[in-house]
C-alpha cells in the first residue's frame, strides 16, 4: 500500500498572523520535528477591504461561522481602512529569516494579499507583472535570491497571471486548488512551471460545520502526496491545539509530514513528463467565492 504524505504549506496572510501566529507554529514545529513551507504576504496588510466581498455568497455566512474576529482581531479587520496598513513580510524581514534559519521552506505569497485576491482576475498583463515583481523583488531583499516558489493569495490566479509568472523562474509554485502536481495549460500549451495544488480542506473551511476537525482531515487523506494548507492567523492563533492533534494522530498513523519541495522533489525533475491539465474556477465547501482549480480532462503535453 502506498503511504500517504502530507505537505504542509502555511500561508501568513496578514501582519498579526506574522507577528504572533508563525512564533507558534516554529515553536510547535520545533518540538514536533516537523518542517514546513511557509508562504508570505510580502506587501501591506489591507485586510479591511476584504469587507467589500460582503456581497458575496456566502462571505457574510463564513465570517460569522469562522468567528473573523476572534480568529484576525479588531486590528487587522480594520488595517488598511480605519487603521493603516501595515507591512508583512518586508516589514519584518528578521522573522522571515528566522523562518528559513529553522529549515523550513519559505515563499512569497504575493505582494498585496488583499488587492491580488480581489483583482487578479481584472489585472492587467503590465499590473500582474508589476505584482508578482514587488513580492519577489521584496523577497530577494530580505535573503539576497530570488525566490524559488511561491503561492497565489486565496488560490486566484489567471490564465495571463499563470503566463507572466512561468517567465519567474521558480521551481514550483501552489497557486490552485486539484488533485496531483501538474503543468497548468494556457493557450493550448503546457507551461514551465509546475502546480503543486492544495489537495486537503482547510481548517478555516471546515470549522462550523464538522464536530471532529483532524478526524475529518484524517479521513480526507489518500495514498500518496496530500498538500494541506493551514494559515498562521487560525492554525497559529485557536486552532493551534487543533493542529498539533492533526500532527500528532497523522504520525501515529505511518503519515510523512515534509515540506512542498521534498514532497515533489521527484516530480521536479521530470519537465515534459508531468501532466497538463488546465486551470479552471471552481467552488470549494466552507470557502465564499471562486478558487483556481486543476480542471478535468488531463492530457499529456
Amino acid at each position: 500500500m502506498v503511504q500517504a504524505t502530507v505537505a504542509l504549506r502555511v500561508d501568513v496572510d496578514t501582519r498579526r498572523g506574522l507577528e504572533e501566529g508563525v512564533p507558534r507554529l516554529l515553536e510547535l514545529f520545533r518540538r514536533t520535528g516537523t518542517r514546513a513551507s511557509f508562504f508570505v504576504t510580502m506587501g501591506p496588510d489591507r485586510s479591511g477591504l476584504a469587507l467589500r466581498r460582503a456581497l458575496q455568497p456566502g462571505f457574510l455566512a463564513k465570517m460569522w461561522r469562522t468567528n473573523a474576529l476572534g480568529l484576525y482581531g479588531v486590528r487587522t479587520l480594520l488595517s488598511g481602512t480605519l487603521l493603516p496598513a501595515r507591512l508583512v513580510g518586508a516589514g519584518m524581514p528578521g522573522l522571515l529569516r528566522e523562518i528559513a534559519a529553522e529549515g523550513h521552506e519559505i515563499g512569497p505569497h504575493g505582494w498585496d494579499h488583499v488587492g491580488w485576491q480581489d483583482r487578479v482576475h481584472r489585472l492587467p498583463a503590465a499590473a500582474i507583472r508589476t505584482e508578482l515583481l514587488r513580492a519577489a523583488e521584496a523577497f530577494e531583499a530580505v535573503f539576497g535570491v530570488r525566490p524559488a516558489s511561491s503561492a497565489a493569495p486565496g488560490w486566484r490566479t489567471s490564465p495571463g497571471a499563470l503566463a507572466i509568472q512561468d517567465g519567474l523562474g521558480l521551481r514550483y509554485a501552489s497557486d490552485v486548488r486539484g488533485t496531483a502536481p501538474f503543468r497548468p495549460a494556457v493557450n493550448g500549451a503546457g507551461l514551465r512551471t509546475i502546480q503543486v495544488p492544495t489537495t486537503l480542506p482547510t481548517l478555516d473551511e471546515l470549522l462550523g460545520r464538522v464536530r471532529d476537525l483532524p478526524g475529518a482531515l484524517l479521513a480526507a487523506l489518500r495514498p500518496g502526496l496530500n498538500v494541506f494548507t493551514l494559515h498562521a492567523e487560525v492554525e497559529g492563533g485557536p486552532l493551534l491545539p487543533t493542529f498539533a492533534e492533526f500532527l500528532e494522530a497523522a504520525r501515529r498513523r505511518g503519515v510523512v509530514l515534509a515540506t512542498l519541495e521534498e514532497a515533489v522533489a521527484g516530480v521536479l525533475g521530470k519537465g515534459d513528463d508531468v501532466p497538463v491539465a488546465p486551470v479552471t474556477r471552481a467552488r470549494v465547501d466552507g470557502r465564499s467565492g471562486w478558487v483556481a482549480s486543476q480542471g478535468l480532462g488531463w492530457v499529456h503535453a
